[in-house]
């Protein structure tokens, strides 16, 4: 369905996830968040130091001051650790919202996140609910380095058992926080710093919403070229499209939201459409989403393609923190617009 907002209560990406847990939080007692940071002040409240950081993002900004530090918890850098209690405090009935800094650091908590949270309603014969909220940044063009600036959602979509979330702008952000924290499985969301730092420019309603999961959406309806973007790339993808249209060139914009589950249909109904197809994706091109989504696309929709798919990843080296390098590596609306141009002639 075609996203058609009229109204004008325009939030920022980092606004809009704050006021998805704020309301959760208020909602349902039986929520609550930690992590690093995301007060900034634990131990140091006879220096008046309360609430200096909500967490490295700034997603959790005033949390505390409202809930205490009893349901905003300031965790040491264990992320074992705190990884480790969220799955043990969902597994007994809370609804903990654990932030992993950066996705980068997964590898410290591997254990924790594929073989217990992702396993354990399966091997407990579906006896226990784990309603468990992972929040990680990622994504490049920042200038953060090669250990604060990667894109994994793959690794965990690959894995059984987890649901992996990548928001795509406030309206988003918000809908998929509020879903993720209600659903009794283990929900990962993927959130680009870039979209952080984008201006408050997309309506968000007050009101907490939900939004479907494993459903992608179509931001842009076109005729002649499918273009797939996962978060940071579907912003991508829209800019990519104006420049198609100013030569003529109307594309359909397909934002998958959701990794695990993986919208099929809204792909495949797009590419039947247009019999074209270029998959934009800021991970590591090998094995990677736009990898399955164009094996997909082969292997079902071959019959409807007029070009062989495209992709538009970055090279498979890591993340440069030289900002010329930087800027060279990622994924841009132009470098689309080329892949458009290839597959249409």
């Amino acid at each position: 369905m075609v996203t058609t907002e009229t109204e004008t209560r325009k939030l920022s990406y980092i606004q809009a996830v704050n006021e998805a847990l704020r309301q959760e939080m208020e909602r349902d007692p039986a929520v609550f968040i930690m992590g690093e940071d995301i007060a900034g002040g634990a131990g140091r409240e006879d220096q008046g130091i309360i609430d200096s950081w909500g967490g490295p993002m700034r997603l959790t900004k005033g949390l505390i001051k409202q809930f205490g530090k009893e349901r905003v918890r300031d965790t040491p850098i264990s992320e074992a650790g705190f990884i480790g209690a969220g799955v043990g405090a969902a597994a007994t009935g809370l609804r903990p919202v654990v932030e992993l800094m950066y996705v980068s650091f997964f590898g410290v908590c591997s254990d924790q996140i594929t073989n217990n949270a992702a396993k354990m309603h399966y091997m407990f014969g579906g006896k226990i609910k784990l309603p468990l909220t992972i929040m990680t940044g990622m994504g490049a063009g920042l200038a953060t380095a090669a250990q604060h600036s990667e894109t994994l959602y793959s690794i965990f979509t690959h894995f059984p058992g987890l649901k992996c979330a990548v928001p795509s702008d406030a309206y988003t952000g918000k809908g998929i926080m509020t879903t993720s924290i209600r659903d009794d499985d283990p929900v990962i969301i993927f959130q680009n710093r870039q979209l952080m730092g984008l201006p408050a420019s997309t309506h968000v309603p007050e009101d907490p919403y939900t939004l479907p999961i494993g459903k992608a959406r179509i931001t842009r309806e076109g005729s002649d070229v499918t273009l797939v973007g996962i978060g940071f790339t579907s912003y991508l993808n829209n800019q990519a499209a104006d420049l198609l249209a100013a030569e003529g060139i109307s594309a359909d914009v397909v934002d998958l939201l959701w990794t695990s589950p993986l919208d099929e249909e809204a792909i495949l109904d797009s590419v039947q459409k247009t019999r074209k197809v270029v998959i934009v994706d800021e991970d590591y091109p090998r094995c990677s989403l736009a990898t399955d989504i164009s094996a997909l696309v082969a292997e079902q929709g071959f019959d409807y393609l007029d070009a062989p798919p495209k992709r538009v990843s970055p090279p498979h080296t890591s993340v440069p923190y030289s900002q010329p390098l930087e800027a060279a590596y990622m994924p841009t609306a132009e470098k689309v617009v080329e892949a458009v141009r290839e597959v249409m002639a």
